[in-house]
């Protein structure tokens, strides 16, 4: 497993009303190794309701695993990105905020300066998440996604520069919970794991070349089984997984961009992917495809774009890895994930209010303390 530091962070704002007696609204803001990403919503009986939402590929982590440094160019694409989320938070009012980093921030020798330097000139205060919480925050977030009437789920979060797996016990308590009593550490994960192996991890370790394409794709999806198979907490669900009692979650940028061109949509449209099943069948036909594009052709694709050409492959193989080594006839996908994890965590919490004085120049962004 990866290892990560915890750091520390400010509370947000205590709960209130915003102007006018309208609902209040929360903020969930992931930096990620390849994006960065923002949901403001209020909360619903139900859930939560999203008012705004923004995204923005950053590719922080470009060059990280070489370098072991986040690069200048990197962290300015970033802060520029983080800038519009913070202006889009104070706009809103919210008074809940929680903005994590993952991977990038984990693993960079510069992460601590670079947290630093984002509270200085966006006022958000970033909080590096363990792996840990990134699992847990991801199988919350798709929780309606969950087909009950199966025994397990393993929840596929595949970020830029790391993966997160966590197998869930369908049948365990923790999944009922009424939204304003939910906990994500209360969810029945049976076991968890994260690699250091995302998609643009993974495109920067195997670049591509004039070779064989599949002898290239093999590479990939070798090595992300090599780093699975190892894991031995899972096992006591194999059972359950060989009967066909199981289903795979896959969340991830590639993985929807996989369902967009099953769909063979003209444009990308979350409504048709969210949620969508597809077959183990489904899954290598698709991957098919890609393998027999040039990367000029998967550039020219609606569901991928230039942004992705190069990442969506690297995807597939992690998707491919996971089914060869805990296979599911079928596959959810989910265009869906740790933002909405963190606003039903958010909304959950209960704090007493209290009144607090501001220091000249407005409210400090902070994120939530987990």
């Amino acid at each position: 497993m990866s290892e990560a530091h915890q750091a520390q962070s400010g509370s947000g704002e205590g709960r209130r009303r915003s102007s006018g007696g309208s609902p209040p609204t929360y903020a969930a803001l992931d930096l990620g190794t390849n994006n960065c990403r923002l949901l403001v919503a209020t909360p619903t009986p139900g859930g939560f309701r999203v008012v705004e939402a923004y995204s923005r590929i950053v590719r922080l982590g470009e060059g990280l695993s070489a370098s072991g440094q986040m690069s200048e160019a990197a962290m300015d694409r970033a802060l520029a990105a983080l800038s519009i989320c913070a202006e889009k938070i104070r706009r809103r009012n919210c008074v809940r905020i929680k903005a994590i980093a993952t991977q990038a921030c984990r693993q960079a020798g510069n992460g601590p300066a670079f947290i630093a330097r984002v509270a200085a000139e966006t006022g958000l205060a970033l909080q590096i998440i363990t792996p840990k919480e990134e699992a847990q925050l991801s199988v919350a977030g798709c929780l309606n996604l969950l087909d009950r009437s199966s025994d397990a789920a393993l929840v596929v979060d595949v970020g830029g520069g790391s993966t997160e797996f966590s197998w869930v016990d369908l049948k365990g308590e923790g999944l009922d919970a009424r939204p304003r009593q939910f906990a994500p550490w209360r969810l029945p994960i049976k076991a968890w794991l994260s690699v250091p192996i995302g998609v643009v991890t993974l495109a920067e370790q195997f670049p591509e070349s004039e070779g064989s394409v599949e002898a290239w794709f093999r590479a990939m999806v070798d090595t992300v089984k090599a780093r699975i198979e190892a894991f031995p907490h899972a096992e006591p669900l194999r059972r359950t997984f060989a009967e066909g009692r199981a289903h795979l979650v896959g969340t991830s940028g590639a993985i929807t961009s996989l369902a967009g061109l099953h769909l063979d949509l003209p444009r990308y449209d979350r409504n048709r992917v969210d949620g969508l099943w597809m077959t183990q069948a489904d899954c290598e036909a698709t991957i098919g495809k890609l393998l027999a594009w040039t990367p000029a052709q998967r550039a020219a694709q609606p569901c991928i774009g230039p942004d992705r050409a190069d990442l969506v492959l690297a995807g597939a193989a992690i998707l491919q890895a996971v089914q060869e080594l805990w296979p599911c006839p079928r596959v959810r996908v989910a265009d869906r994930g740790l933002r909405e994890g963190i606003l039903l965590s958010l909304m959950s919490e209960r704090r007493p209010r209290r009144r607090r004085k501001h220091r000249s120049g407005g409210p400090r962004l902070a994120g939530a303390a987990a």
